[in-house]
């Protein structure tokens, strides 16, 4: 189906679930990930500056109108991946050719467990606001425990009870001074998903589930952005981290901002992510004129 702005969604079978993909623009594949409770909409505002690439937002499996499984298990990281890959090979805009991948938040947990278990299907990756995981044991099954106790509370009181504890996280505290129209429509997205759903996701996807990966980050060798707000300081430390791990990583810290960038400072987040993109494809297009001569 084609919308009126000119993207292109549908619901695509993978592995035996739909997940809702919106397509939008020309030129090298972008693949977009949105964070939890999120959905292809927090890409909205940022397409126009990025003309010139094809944009694939996916709705991760339990958000947006993507397929919400009573099977818990269908939504663990493995899964995730196998569906993103399968995805990939479905999809004409990307079918056959090296994505560039962009993930916030759980979006960059998936995001960058993807270049490392596919890395000839990435050619950059850019994180906002990601996290290689939680390196404790002990500090990690606590965070799994959080994450089975939220899903919990979701499933039994509902996605409003849901939203307004989410929105009061301390992690989103510098949104208060977001416009009020612009928060309003941030609600409203989120209130859109499915409560089974999102409990799946957190029960799946959550932060306590993933083992770490910084040790392996030396693996991908691909250019990687790691984006991040100045006001975040725990996610500015996870940023300087994985950048001394891996071997072709720039850090970009934006003034007042806190955890979702590209909803704080919007022009200053599709400038940097725009910025980064083109570069490495003149660095792709620099080596591909060597080979060839």
């Amino acid at each position: 189906m084609t919308r009126p702005d000119g993207r292109a969604s549908a619901r695509i079978a993978v592995n035996g679930v739909h997940l809702n993909v919106e397509v939008s623009g020309e030129g090298p594949p972008l693949l977009l990930l949105h964070g939890f409770s999120g959905s292809a909409a927090t890409w909205t505002p940022h397409l126009e500056a990025w003309q010139g690439f094809t944009a694939i937002a996916v709705e991760l499996l339990g958000h947006g109108a993507s397929d919400c499984p009573a099977d818990q298990r269908r939504y663990r990281m493995e899964r995730c991946l196998d569906d993103l890959v399968a995805l990939l090979d479905r999809l004409p805009a990307s079918g056959g050719r090296r994505v560039a991948v962009l993930g916030y938040s759980m979006g960059g947990r998936v995001a960058l467990r993807l270049a490392l278990r596919a890395p000839e299907r990435l050619w950059a990756l850019v994180l906002e606001s990601g996290s290689p995981g939680i390196e404790d044991a002990s500090e990690r099954a606590a965070r799994a425990r959080s994450d089975a106790d939220l899903a919990d509370d979701i499933e039994r009181d509902g996605l409003e009870a849901f939203v307004e504890r989410w929105q009061s996280l301390p992690l989103f505290a510098s949104q208060a001074r977001l416009p009020v129209a612009v928060r309003d429509e941030l609600r409203r997205q989120r209130l859109q998903n499915d409560p089974q759903g999102l409990a799946g996701s957190l029960r799946g996807l959550g932060t306590g589930q993933q083992e770490p990966v910084l040790a392996r980050m030396d693996d991908i060798r691909i250019p990687v952005l790691l984006l991040t707000g100045a006001l975040d300081d725990k996610y500015c430390a996870l940023a300087r981290r994985m950048a001394a791990a891996l071997p072709c990583a720039r850090t970009e810290v934006v003034p007042d901002a806190g955890h979702a960038v590209h909803l704080e400072r919007p022009q200053a987040f599709a400038g940097a992510v725009r910025g980064f993109l083109e570069e490495c494809l003149q660095r792709e297009r620099r080596r591909e004129s060597v080979r060839c001569q």
